[in-house]
Formats: structure tokens, sequence, C-alpha cells
């Protein structure tokens, strides 16, 4: 209810207004963002921005193919939405819903509780987990993504490695070893690998893509979830503490394929993230490189780095494969005008500024 009636209040996205021509609203949301006057240059220089972004990605009029998805190019869609998809796909597999569903379960049947300890303490991890979800809320920012992620799979990994090594002697001493390897698990995974699979998609796909390459990647997560929730208690039954060795050897798969396939996006616009991923293609470097040597950029470097790709007004077709109008083509030209427009302003802005200093 509560959301339902403060959703109500939302005013739409910039993007998904001027992707959709509505120019007026997404300049005013941009001025309200900036709190600043509708036809101030900051205000001006980001409409042209995301406008040339959208140009760029072929979203006029926000409708996207389906086939749009698996395109490369300067845009990568396809490989920008398996990294969303694959990141929905290691947080169910590294056996979070394994501990979260089971918990009680686990306790009772691999660590000998009775029913009402398994119940005590299955409250007591649901604790663990929202106070170390809270703190993923102050850390993301300054952590980063591709670190979070790298923590998280290494204390998911060393977690469970700790409860298995523990299950194997079959003593009660021995057990509560176990014990502390799930709260540990659950503290990981509740401040890095809980946020991250949710917010990593949404930023790494682009504005043409990213509502389909998020349901897939959001149908990833609950098709997994749905697998693991139902293969957890045979494992248990049939093969005991090998069940943690699993897991345990999934998240230190993950570790690699972190590190040298997941581009960071801390501190970055989506813009700048298009360009990461136009830097790798266009000069034949990892994207993880790409993300590294792109400097944090001004809104009127993004501008001039997105031209020096070919951004601004460039026929994208051939890099991406991805079919544009002659309407499309004749908005390039316009925006590329809006472009100089907005540059002319800043310039006469600043040097206003230094003539009345």
């Amino acid at each position: 209810m509560v959301l339902s009636i403060g959703a109500f209040f939302l005013p739409e996205s910039p993007r998904w207004l001027l992707s959709r021509d509505r120019h007026e609203e997404g300049q005013t949301v941009i001025a309200a963002l900036y709190d600043l006057p509708e036809d101030h240059p900051t205000t001006q220089l980001q409409k042209t921005i995301i406008l040339d972004s959208i140009a760029a990605s072929g979203h006029k009029g926000g409708k996207t193919p389906y086939s749009a998805l698996f395109t490369n190019g300067k845009t990568q869609h396809f490989r920008r939405m398996l990294l969303g998809s694959s990141s929905q796909l290691m947080q169910q597999v590294g056996g979070c819903n394994a501990v979260i569903y089971y918990f009680p379960i686990l306790f009772q049947d691999s660590l000998k509780s009775t029913h009402d300890e398994a119940m005590l303490l299955g409250g007591v991890n649901m604790i663990v987990y929202s106070i170390f979800a809270t703190v993923s809320w102050f850390i993301i920012e300054r952590a980063g993504r591709r670190n979070l992620f790298l923590i998280g799979s290494i204390g998911q990994c060393l977690s469970m490695v700790l409860v298995f090594a523990c299950l194997i002697p079959g003593t009660a001493a021995a057990a509560k070893g176990a014990a502390v390897g799930l709260f540990t698990y659950i503290a990981f995974f509740g401040a890095t690998w809980l946020p991250l699979p949710w917010l990593y998609p949404a930023e790494i796909n682009p504005i043409r893509t990213r509502a389909r390459a998020n349901a897939i990647s959001t149908s990833v997560n609950w098709s997994s979830n749905f697998l693991i929730v139902m293969v957890t208690p045979i494992m248990i039954t049939n093969i005991g503490f090998g069940t943690y060795v699993f897991f345990a050897a999934m998240n230190a798969c993950f570790i690699p394929l972190i590190y040298f396939l997941y581009p960071e996006t801390k501190k970055r616009s989506l813009e700048e993230i298009d360009l990461i991923f136009a830097k790798g293609y266009v000069e034949n470097m990892s994207y993880v490189r790409a993300s590294k040597e792109l400097p944090y950029l001004t809104d009127v470097e993004v501008e001039n780095v997105a031209r020096s790709y070919g951004f601004v007004g460039d026929e994208e077709a051939g890099a991406t494969g991805i079919e544009k109008s002659g309407n499309e083509s004749s908005s390039g030209s316009d925006m590329r005008q809006r472009s100089n427009d907005a540059e002319k302003t800043v310039d006469a802005a600043g040097e206003q500024h230094t003539t009345t200093q």
C-alpha cells in the first residue's frame, strides 16, 4: 500500500521520457535532479548527452525487439546481457537459498540440533542476515562492485569449506564450527551477493536493452532459485557434507570469472558505462581493462569521448547489426546541433563568469 501510494508521486526517469520523445518532461526532471533551472547550461548538456546515448543505442521511440539483445559491436548488448544474467545465476548456485530456506533443517540434519534449537538459531541467522544486508547500503559505492563480488565469493567459499570440514569428523564439538561457517556465509552474502546481482544488471545494460535484459536476468534468478531449492534436500540426504563441498567449489569458480570479465561500474554514469564497452571494442582490449583506463569524465568530456568513438550521429547499424530508420538518422543530426548549441552555451557562461570576476 505504502509503495503503491509513493510510486504514484514519483516522476519517470529522464532517460525513459526522452526515449519516448517527451522532451519537456524529461528536461523538467533533469532540472529537478540537479536543482537548476530548465534553461541552465548543465541541464541542457545533460539532456543532450542522454539524447545522444539514445540515438547511439537505436532506442528511438522506446521499442526494442528481443533480437537487439543478441548484437555486439560498440554497444555489446549480448555481452552485457550475459554479465547481468550470470550474476543472478551465480547468486543462486553459490548456495544462498540452500542456507536461507533450509537453515533449521541443515542444523537438524547436518548438525544434529533439536527442533527448538534449530528454529531459534534460524531466527538469529535472519537477524545476522538483515544487519549485514543493511551494511551493504554504506559500502557498495565506496568499495565498488568488483571488489564486493570478489570479497563475497571468497568469504562464501571459505565459509562453506569451514562447514564441510567441520562436518567430516561427525562430532558435536566439530559441528559447532560448521554452525559458525553457516553464520559467516550469510553475513558475507548479505553484505555482497544479496544486493549486487540486482544492481549490476541495471547498471551494465544500456538504455536500449535494459528492460528486456533485466527481465531475462530476473528469470534466470528465479529459475535457478527453484533448481537449488528443489535439489538441496536431495543433496543433503545423499551426499551429506558433499553438499557444502559443491557450494564451496561454485564460489571458487566465481572468482576468476569476476576478476577477468566483470568491469567496474562504481561512480560511473550510464553514459560512461556505454563508453567503457565502446573503448574495449574499438581498441581491442578487455572490458575490465577499459573500465580501469577510462578516467572519470565530466559531462562535457562524456560528450567528447562519445564523439571520438563515433557514438554521436554515427551509423551504429554497421557495428551492431541494428537497423536504423531514416528518421533516426535525421534525429542524430538534430542531436549534433543540440550538442554544439549546448557547448556554446557552456563556453558563453564561462566567459561571462570570467568577465564578472
